[in-house]
């Protein structure tokens, strides 16, 4: 882990990248099926749990673009409430899933 020290009495300015993390952005992705419309996410790590979550929400009915490191979801039209059993055994993160469905179909 890197770690920056400060001193005092200067103007503190300057750039820095923060990489994506895999624990914030799968909530993030689940929470995306109670926008009911567009949701845009940067900085999404492509790593396998990432993909999977996208192939559920498609599996959904979801829409998911790639675009120069952009993730567009469309969840407008959920056209399912099952995730598939296959999907679903590839990934423990997936039941995070779950209680967006239970939500959106409460409110339909």
């Amino acid at each position: 882990m890197y770690s920056y020290i400060i001193n005092g009495g200067r103007r503190l300015e300057g750039e820095t990248y923060v990489s994506g993390s895999k624990n914030a952005s799968l909530p993030i992705i689940a929470a995306s099926i109670l926008n009911s419309g567009i949701t845009k996410l940067y900085n999404v790590p492509n790593i396998h749990d990432t993909q999977m979550m996208f192939e559920i929400l498609k599996k959904l009915g979801c829409k998911v673009k790639k675009n120069n490191g952009k993730i567009i979801i469309d969840s407008k039209e959920l056209t399912c409430n099952e995730i598939p059993d296959d999907l679903m055994r590839q990934m423990r993160s997936s039941v995070m899933i779950v209680g967006a469905i239970i939500r959106k179909n409460e409110k339909s």
